[in-house]
């Protein structure tokens, strides 16, 4: 058995199919008196009743491509009707009144209401004329029937333009999904980009200077070669420690329930001690100076920090002149300013670093600007280079502890103030 929908689906799907069976039957209400010998109201029917039928039949199956055309030919085939029979006919009417349907379910609102109001102004004239009567049943009910198919085919059409915005709406905020998740994952790979390039270079780094460290003392002094792959191997096992997590997040095919997550902390300033010792014992002689008020930071700005000092100081150790490296971390009131310098060989870093070129130095620029800092590098005053990043911090709070900090062990302590000279 077919149902409504199954129909809604059929007709939607083939409009024209609709069309012809409507006008089938249409046409057909308009011979049945022929074969019968007469209309229901006792008047007998003629060849132009067969004419009427046909027309009809014609016009229904072209309302959807041409509806005012239709309308238009259906109102003047009833008037002619009317003026040749004396009566009017009862199939161009009702194909009339289609058109009045399709009309006002298509066409612009505007039109659509000057096209209805004539057409029942039209059928009213030829009722009165065939009936000599200007106030009978039937020239009333003109207006009924015309305004009643206007009104559903209005209605029709409000409710396709609702379905269609719905539609429309609903694919547009699908799109809008999906390029957010296309963005996010965007996000999370450079995100994910930018913590490899750190902990891959850095470590390696490392590990290829103590390498080189061990293959020159291997055979004349076996200890210190000892002592080289002994840093080798903490290398090693650090950037898998770190790896860790990141490769975690890589595996993940989604938004997974009841997932164990990591639990190793976010690196931070708290673990600058290690990376300094770390660079050291690589050979870097790091002269760290701390000044201001230390603090607890926001997790954001101290993972930027600790991982621009950790590129900052691998860069100095691969393109400095010296193995020697300033480092000045300065907790400012509202600000942290890290601030690392080393002499530069005389070839074409110093003009690469000073203009950014390098992934290194774009990471950290992208790092900084993502928590609102900046990040500034160039030679200084003395022909060195000099990076320099400011973060912003929260207002700081009453100082717990004036005295400033040593970590590598081989700098002065100084003051806050001497710290923000440097």
């Amino acid at each position: 058995m077919i149902g409504p929908a199954s129909l809604r689906r059929v007709t939607g799907a083939h409009p024209r199919l609709l069309d012809a069976a409507l006008a089938t039957l249409v046409g057909c209400i308009g011979l049945l008196p022929l074969l019968l010998g007469r209309w229901p109201d006792g008047v007998r029917p003629s060849g132009a009743d067969a004419v009427a039928a046909a027309a009809a039949f014609l016009l229904l199956l072209a309302r959807r491509r041409a509806p005012l055309p239709v309308l238009a030919l259906a109102v003047l085939g009833e008037v002619a009707f009317t003026l040749l029979a004396s009566y009017p006919s009862r199939v161009l009417k009702i194909a009339a009144l289609l058109a009045v349907y399709t009309v006002a379910r298509t066409v612009r609102r505007r039109i659509a209401l000057l096209a209805v109001s004539g057409t029942a102004l039209v059928l009213y004239a030829v009722i009165t004329w065939a009936t000599d009567s200007a106030s009978g049943p039937e020239a009333g009910a003109v207006f009924a029937w015309t305004g009643m198919f206007a009104a559903v085919g209005g209605t029709v059409r409000t409710w396709h333009d609702y379905v269609a915005a719905m539609e429309e709406r609903a694919l547009r905020a699908e799109e809008s999904k999906e390029e957010e998740a296309r963005r996010r994952v965007a996000e999370e790979r450079l995100r994910i980009a930018r913590e490899l390039h750190d902990v891959i270079a850095h470590h390696i780094a490392l590990i290829t200077i103590q390498a080189g460290v061990a293959g020159r003392f291997l055979r004349g002094r076996p200890d210190q070669a000892e002592v080289a792959l002994g840093h080798i191997r903490d290398a090693g096992r650090t950037v898998l420690d770190e790896l860790g997590p990141l490769l975690h997040v890589l595996r993940q095919s989604g938004d997974e329930t009841g997932a164990t997550h990591p639990t190793e902390p976010m690196p931070g300033l708290s673990r600058l001690g290690g990376l300094l010792e770390s660079l050291t014992a690589a050979g870097l002689g790091i002269r760290h100076r701390q000044a201001g008020h230390p603090r607890p930071l926001p997790t954001a700005i101290d993972l930027t920090a600790y991982r621009i000092i950790q590129e900052g100081l691998t860069n100095a150790h691969k393109h400095g002149a010296t193995a020697e490296v300033d480092l000045l971390v300065d907790y400012g009131p509202d600000e942290l300013c890290i601030r690392i310098t080393n002499p530069l060989h005389s070839g074409p870093y110093p003009a690469a670093a000073a203009t950014g070129t390098g992934h290194g130095l774009t990471g950290m620029r992208e790092r900084a600007h993502a928590v609102g800092g900046s990040l500034h590098v160039g030679a200084d005053a003395h022909g060195g280079f000099r990076l320099t990043v400011r973060l912003p911090l929260p207002t700081a709070g009453p100082p717990t502890d004036t005295r400033p900090s040593d970590r590598s062990g081989t700098a002065p302590r100084v003051t806050a103030a001497e710290g923000r000279q440097g």
